[in-house]
């Protein structure tokens, strides 16, 4: 209720315009992941069922294309679906899987994919997933393989164990048939074998989580190892520009030394 009057009174537009003035176009984050987390502490707080949190934070995804468009960020990750997640009671992640099934035939046909000309990916360990979203992931990913206006990642049955572990295994085989001299591997080639292989910039410069819960919980462990990290107590669902603004503008205000 207090937000949607502040929005109505205008308080929003001029503190979206103040912040506008504090960030700097010239030096974006260049790719921001982002854990989506309260849907369900958003419902319960207002005692609705947890199909809605989800369906909520859903929402936001049309909306984050089109600020990060306007702010010049050029690679969106989402942790939408953890492995562990997968866990959950059969009656919720039902639901759960209809939103995102629903979601992503929204984004097939969303005119904004092509304005942006934004290149979808699927990473995690997607045979997890129902086959209805596999193949719609599989769709979209063929639909944008071209464009590379922005590069927009959802991370689904994901965990950065699981992440590490496989590429692993693929940099192994290869020492197995003999293609590979075990002296000869780096931390580059675990780079090549991992989800984020596709992108230029695979490592976030900067990962935002809201819902006030302060961990990576598994999410990108290998790229966010000099992410600057940034926690925020709204739920996802309440998750807005000016959230993501303030966050920029932590970030441009840091100073980034990598270990040095």
């Amino acid at each position: 209720m207090l937000n949607e009057i502040l929005r109505r009174i205008g308080v929003y537009r001029f503190y979206e315009n103040y912040l506008k003035r504090q960030i700097s176009r010239d030096d974006p984050p260049v790719h921001i992941a982002l854990i989506m987390d309260g849907n369900r502490r958003w419902a319960r707080s207002k005692f609705f069922p947890s199909w809605m949190g989800h369906f909520e934070g859903a929402n936001i995804v049309n909306d984050l294309l089109d600020w990060c468009h306007e702010l010049n960020i050029k690679v969106i990750t989402l942790y939408a679906l953890s492995a562990e997640n997968l866990n959950r009671p059969s009656d919720e992640l039902d639901e759960l899987f209809d939103i995102i099934s629903a979601k992503l035939t929204e984004l097939l046909n969303e005119p904004k994919i092509d304005s942006y000309k934004v290149h979808v990916k699927g990473i995690g360990n997607l045979t997890l997933l129902p086959d209805i979203i596999q193949e719609k992931i599989h769709r979209i990913e063929d639909k944008t393989i071209d464009y590379d206006g922005h590069f927009f990642n959802i991370a689904l049955a994901y965990g950065g164990r699981f992440e590490i572990l496989e590429a692993v295994k693929r940099v192994a085989s290869q020492v197995e048939d003999g293609s590979l001299n075990p002296r000869n591997i780096d931390s580059q080639m675990i780079e090549n074998n991992l989800f984020t292989s596709h992108l230029t910039n695979p490592d976030p410069d900067l990962v935002i989580r809201t819902s006030g819960e302060e961990r990576l919980s598994g999410f990108l462990l290998w790229q966010s190892a000099y992410s600057e990290l940034v926690f925020l107590d709204a739920y996802w669902p309440d998750f807005r520009k000016i959230d993501l603004m303030r966050a920029i503008r932590t970030y441009q205000n840091r100073n980034r030394r990598y270990g040095e």
